[in-house]
């Protein structure tokens, strides 16, 4: 036992370096005074202080922050009304139904969700750039919204409900003061992978951009098709940076609402 044990451990850490390897790489060069990634010549925070100064790239950075926001805001809200019209239909086949149509959308290859959009942006006559991103992202974090809320309505006992409507609750107040309260963790968990996905996605946004809008993500692509530029490296460690703390929020959320369950099994 000890030996699979020691075997799995080495497993995890040959997987977690070939996967951070490069990004490790990529960050330590970003700090490299001699302007290539060949020789470490000295440390410098040049490259970060030009990323500050372009101000292009700060108004593709708002432009990237405002579509994250907006995009994970509006997929939360729909996402809960997805998940409850999923939790609450009567018909089993129809309930399998909507979380299979659901779950498609999630492992669907993003170069034909975003194909797909662009063909449907162009026949419905909408123009290239910040709706056509918005809508794009609103449309593929719906789904992990619903996935991340789903089952907390699913763990939450029916009997809630019930006391709630022997209490004189009106359909309202049993939604805003008894399943909304209770799904909160789930609900900001959607927010945050939401979030963090609108941040990182480039395939289909590369493909229903233009008319001047852009992301960091393409942009980041544009720069390193022009050449090897440590503003790039820069640029891309921030990324990380800020991807990793929207990663770690969503933990933390998930750690808290885990805390009072282990409590309530405990007592019980």
């Amino acid at each position: 036992m000890k030996r699979k044990a020691k075997l799995a451990n080495l497993y995890l850490v040959v997987v977690f370096f070939i996967l951070y390897a490069p990004i490790l790489y990529l960050s330590y060069y970003s700090f490299n005074s001699g302007g290539s990634m060949r020789d470490f010549e000295g440390f410098t925070w040049e490259w970060y202080k030009n990323v500050f100064q372009d101000t292009r790239l700060i108004i593709i950075a708002l432009n990237t922050l405002v579509i994250a926001l907006f995009s994970a805001a509006i997929s939360t809200i729909l996402g809960i009304f997805g998940a409850l019209a999923i939790m609450y239909v009567k018909k089993m086949q129809t309930k399998q139904t909507l979380q299979t149509l659901n779950n498609v959308l999630i492992v669907s290859p993003d170069v034909i969700i975003g194909a797909s959009f662009l063909i449907m942006f162009t026949m419905i006559g909408i123009k290239l750039g910040f709706t056509s991103v918005l809508l794009s992202h609103i449309a593929f974090s719906v789904p992990i919204v619903v996935i991340m809320v789903l089952p907390k309505l699913q763990e939450m006992s029916s009997t809630f409900i019930d006391a709630a409507k022997d209490l004189g609750a009106t359909n309202w107040d049993v939604l805003s003061k008894v399943i909304l309260p209770y799904i909160t963790p789930g609900i900001f968990a959607g927010f945050f992978m939401a979030l963090t996905y609108s941040l990182d996605d480039f395939a289909v946004t590369f493909f229903v951009t233009g008319n001047g809008f852009s992301t960091l993500s393409v942009e980041i692509y544009s720069r390193a098709r022009q050449g090897i530029s440590l503003e790039i490296n820069a640029l891309s460690t921030l990324i990380f940076l800020i991807t990793l703390v929207l990663v770690l929020g969503y933990y933390y959320v998930n750690q808290r609402n885990a805390k009072p369950s282990a409590q309530g099994v405990r007592k019980s």
